[in-house]
């Protein structure tokens, strides 16, 4: 569960760092799927959708674009 925390952490961070932008979910699902490996990526999404309250929700809704493919 430490790695989820830590994934969980950094996506925030990610969010914070983008959500001066118009565009900040963009940028987030953009960072995700060119920097995050495939297997955190999916860690993320099964934290969305177990749990998910920690997550900011421009980072919740980058994740849910994730998800959908």
């Amino acid at each position: 569960m430490q790695e989820v925390e830590q994934l969980v952490k950094m996506v925030n961070q990610i969010a914070d760092n983008f959500s001066f932008h118009d565009d900040a979910v963009d940028r987030i699902e953009d960072h995700l799927k060119r920097f995050w490996a495939p297997s955190m990526q999916k860690k993320l999404i099964d934290f969305d959708n177990t749990q998910g309250a920690e997550l900011k929700p421009a980072a919740r809704e980058a994740i849910k674009r994730l998800e959908a493919g």
